[in-house]
C-alpha cells in the first residue's frame, strides 16, 4: 500500500475508536523519519486529550492493525495531541479556528514575505482570508501557495 491509502486504511480503522469514545481524530499521517516508518494519530477532545486517552486509542488500533496485518513495512504506531500549535488541514480545523490567530508558512515569497501571522478571518477550498497581526490589513492567499497554516502559540 502506499502513504495514503494507508492513511485512509487506518483513517478507516480507527474512526469507530474515537466515536466511542467521544473524541475527535484530527489527522493520521504515514512518514518515514531515518530509516523508520511511524504512523501517526493524532487525536482530541473537549478539554484535551490525556495519555490514559493516548493508550486507550493505541491499544485498540494495534489490535486491529495487527489482526488485518495489511501494512507491509515495520511502522512504530505513536497516539497523540495534535499540540496547540497544530496543522490547519480539514476544513473543520479552519472551521475552528475563525478569529484565532495563526502562522502562515508560504512555498515562495509573495511581496518579499514567506511567513504572515494573523487572524483567521475566512476560507473556502481554494484560499484563505486572514486580518494581518501587525497592520490590520484583510490579506488573501491561495491554498495551493500555503506550505504549512497552524496556530500560533501565545
Amino acid at each position: 500500500m502506499k502513504k495514503g491509502e494507508i492513511e485512509k486504511y487506518c483513517e478507516s480503522l480507527v474512526t469507530p475508536i474515537i466515536k466511542d469514545n467521544n473524541f475527535e481524530l484530527v489527522d493520521v499521517e504515514y512518514v518515514k523519519e531515518g530509516s523508520d516508518y511511524y504512523l501517526r494519530v493524532f487525536a482530541d477532545k473537549e478539554g484535551g486529550i490525556n495519555i490514559d486517552d493516548c493508550v486507550l486509542i493505541s491499544r485498540a488500533l494495534e489490535e486491529k492493525l495487527d489482526a488485518e496485518d495489511k501494512i507491509e513495512e515495520a511502522y512504530i504506531l505513536e497516539v497523540s495531541s495534535p499540540g496547540l500549535t497544530r496543522p490547519l488541514k480539514k476544513d473543520k480545523d479552519f472551521k475552528r479556528s475563525i478569529g484565532k490567530l495563526v502562522e502562515v508558512k508560504l512555498y515562495r515569497a509573495i511581496n518579499g514575505v514567506k511567513e504572515i501571522s494573523g487572524y483567521l478571518e475566512s476560507y473556502s477550498e481554494n484560499e484563505i482570508s486572514l486580518v494581518d497581526e501587525n497592520s490590520d490589513e484583510t490579506i488573501v492567499l491561495k491554498r495551493s501557495d500555503i506550505s504549512i497554516i497552524r496556530l500560533a502559540f501565545v
